[in-house]
């Protein structure tokens, strides 16, 4: 079963996305489940991994979802997770340099396959 995942510690999460509060539990996600989308903060907190430090782990272990969206609004941790992940990103993944525009939300809410 695929699922949708939103790292953030802040934001509510949206329907029909599995929310992961850190950098670790995203990372369990992408080993342990089939990722369609995964939407990436950057700040995670003190302490805590960065979305950096998640693309990072991402691209060493090759764990990709099919699509990814930056919804961070570090634009110095947006551009650094962009550019590595745009260098080592496998063909298939579709790599979006900002958030999920609404009609992607709406469709995920109602269900709809992506």
């Amino acid at each position: 079963m695929m699922i949708h995942v939103f790292m953030d510690d802040m934001r509510r999460c949206p329907a029909g996305f599995t929310l992961a509060r850190s950098g670790e539990e995203c990372l369990e996600l992408l080993r342990e489940c089939e990722v369609g989308i995964l939407s990436l903060d950057h700040d995670m907190g003190p302490g805590e991994m960065t979305g950096t430090d998640v693309v990072a782990v991402m691209i060493t272990d090759k764990l990709y979802p099919r699509e990814i969206y930056l919804h961070t609004s570090s634009l110095i941790g947006k551009r650094k997770m962009y550019e590595m992940l745009y260098e080592h990103k496998p063909e298939y993944v579709v790599l979006h340099d900002g958030p999920m525009p609404h009609s992607v939300l709406t469709q995920i809410a109602e269900g709809e396959v992506r």
